[in-house]
């Protein structure tokens, strides 16, 4: 999977159109230029989403009434498509080759993986991160799962209002386990799915991960459910039936949905010790690289390409022998694009990459611009 070109009108301070290279392409430039931008864009046309921010409108430029983002992506079997994002107000659209498509055809033609200060919440945050991580690593491979996690997010929404609303008027157990029966049964088919999702996804990882290639350190993943301990979770739908019926009153008291999915955990341990606890900043940095980089990998099992691998303020988060270490193995598989304030930089790595200078929003090739 190749990225050949990228335009951008009205996203943010971007403006005009870069001509990518194959391998490693560096974005160098002083702070507040529009770096970022340019990889914000890139993921934005591969995802439809931005790793900024999750109200897209922010993204269009001020005074204008709507952004454009489009590019055109070569498949590994040689077939080249115009893709299109377009953003107004809050309504995005999308389209392959001039004919605008639904959200979840558009989704099978490219996608973008990111490593940035943000991504380390991951290794470093609370388990909504982690789990974010896990549903975004499914997409990745099964498009479709999107809605799967649309109507999760939408059922637990409603059925948190409807607790809400049976603890202010104060229904009996009886009556309030009554209201609740078809958003269980909702919650219940939704959660199971996600469950299997997760719970594949881990293991794929798991075997798809280079487990040292930043250090001596072994990196391990563990899917851990919420309903650990509770019963047989190998029949997880009867064990969530269960639990819901249970726990009825208490959920009721707390005003929210105390069981499902969305209490899960992620467990990231290396030689055993759990990461976020006990790594250091340099074993948690190269930690998110290594789940990355396994991502990676099973997109390419599952789809037979490699998708693209964006990073941003790469010397800022990574010294340059892990930097090597990663170009290393990227070299050869992915597209790669790179940010960087840091001349040094280019002059470690540059030397087969294609170089782009960016100043107030536009990117010229180094070929024409002194680095």
């Amino acid at each position: 999977m190749l990225l050949e070109n990228l335009e951008a009108r009205a996203f943010r301070n971007l403006a005009g159109n870069i001509e990518w290279g194959n391998g490693l392409n560096v974005l160098i430039g002083d702070n507040g230029q529009g770096k970022t931008n340019w990889l914000e864009a890139i993921y934005l046309l591969s995802t439809t989403r931005s790793f900024r921010t999750a109200k897209l409108q922010e993204t269009i430029r001020f005074g204008e009434e709507l952004a454009i983002v489009r590019g055109r992506v070569r498949q590994s079997e040689g077939i080249a498509r115009d893709l299109q994002v377009t953003i107004e107000k809050t309504i995005k659209s999308f389209s392959i080759n001039g004919k605008r498509e639904t959200h979840s055809r558009y989704s099978e033609e490219m996608h973008a993986f990111v490593f940035n200060a943000e991504a380390l919440d991951v290794v470093r945050g609370q388990p909504e991160a982690r789990r974010r991580f896990l549903d975004e690593s499914i997409i990745a491979v099964h498009p479709p799962f999107v809605q799967t996690f649309r109507d999760l997010a939408r059922t637990l929404k409603q059925k948190n209002a409807l607790l809400q609303s049976i603890a202010e008027r104060g229904d009996p157990l009886e009556k309030a386990a009554e209201l609740l029966d078809p958003w269980n049964e909702q919650l219940i088919s939704l959660a199971a799915r996600v469950h299997r999702g997760r719970v594949r996804i881990v293991e794929r990882l798991n075997e798809a991960l280079e487990k040292r290639l930043f250090g001596n350190e072994e990196v391990q993943l563990r899917y851990a459910s919420s309903l650990e301990g509770k019963g047989d979770l190998s029949d997880y739908e009867a064990l969530l039936t269960e639990r819901l019926r249970l726990r009825v009153q208490a959920e009721v008291a707390a005003g929210r949905s105390l069981i499902g999915p969305h209490r899960d955990e992620l467990e990231i341990t290396f030689d055993g010790h759990d990461i976020r606890k006990f790594g250091s900043s340099g074993q948690q940095r190269s930690a998110m690289l290594v789940l990355l980089l396994a991502n990676l990998e099973v997109y390419n099992a599952t789809r037979g390409e490699y998708p693209l691998f964006l990073i941003d303020d790469i010397d800022a988060e990574l010294d340059f022998k892990r930097i090597g270490s990663l170009l290393e193995f990227l070299a050869g598989r992915t597209q790669t694009f790179v940010t960087t304030s840091k001349t040094a930089f280019v002059t470690e790595f540059g030397a087969s990459a294609a170089v782009f200078r960016v100043a107030d929003g536009t990117a010229e090739s180094a070929a024409n611009a002194a680095v």
